[in-house]
């Protein structure tokens, strides 16, 4: 992982300490030396000055030979989508659809050819994967992701997706031709439609969110389990509540972006 910095200004400690960071996931929530420092391709001294200096600094920490994730990690995630405003403008409508829905919603941005989840609201339910703030997907295979890509250049959204997925899920394999037949389906009608392309029993509806130019700047869901809750439902009961829902983020968002600046 480090070593590929090439420009003058690359701070090769500072990319090793973010490797490090981002090597413990679901599936390796807690790793000994030996195990972080394979994962990120360094050398044992190296990992562990690392890990310590991570622990002093409140981001790690240890326990019986093992280390560890801190919530101090979030910090470090939700600082993106507090310099947008994001999730204090879409919170409350989040909070107001999952009331009216009984299901979970979310919303997410475009990374690469994944979509990484910047607010969520979650309802009790067990599902087949597990989705925090920070959780990266496969944009082609969820309905968020298809929304993001349609608003997309076609030469953009080439680039975007000749990319390989950084969510540690196998990149998917899909018919181009019709995929993207699919998307123009999408920016012409305003919504998309995921029906267990991510996992079988997963069915989510997602619109996009606009900023206050009426550019596309995030999606939002509703996501159910497909053997409890129909499409006709989602597209007939819950589509309308996630658009209106929608539009009042995207109200809020151009009220946010015409406030005042500081100094000016």
């Amino acid at each position: 992982m480090a070593g590929r910095g090439s420009g003058p200004d690359f701070v090769e400690a500072l990319a090793r300490g973010l490797d490090i960071l981002a090597c413990f996931d679901a599936h390796h929530r807690t790793m000994t030396l030996a195990e972080v420092a394979t994962a990120t391709d360094l050398a044992r001294p190296t990992a562990r000055r690392l890990l310590l200096t991570l622990e002093e600094l409140g981001y790690v920490r240890s326990n019986g030979g093992s280390f560890a994730l801190t919530p101090q990690v979030l910090r470090l995630g939700s600082a993106y989508a507090s310099s947008l405003g994001l999730w204090e403008m879409a919170r409350p409508h989040l909070e107001a659809l999952v009331a009216r829905t009984g299901e979970s919603s979310s919303m997410s941005q475009l990374d690469g050819s994944d979509i990484v989840y910047v607010a969520r609201v979650a309802v009790p339910k067990i599902i087949a994967l597990r989705v925090d703030i920070g959780t990266r997907f496969p944009a082609v295979e969820t309905s968020q992701g298809k929304v993001l890509l349609a608003a997309l250049p076609e030469d953009e959204r080439a680039r975007v997706l000749a990319e390989p997925t950084r969510s540690g899920l196998p990149d998917p394999a899909y018919d181009e031709a019709a995929f993207a037949e699919e998307l123009r389906t999408v920016r012409a009608r305003g919504w998309a439609l995921a029906d267990e392309e991510l996992a079988r029993g997963i069915r989510s509806i997602a619109v996009p969110v606009r900023d206050g130019e009426g550019q596309v700047r995030a999606a939002m869901n509703v996501t159910v389990h497909a053997a409890e809750t129909s499409v006709d439902t989602l597209t007939g009961d819950y589509l309308p509540m996630l658009l209106h829902a929608a539009s009042q983020i995207a109200a809020d968002w151009a009220l946010w972006q015409a406030r005042p600046q500081r100094g000016s």
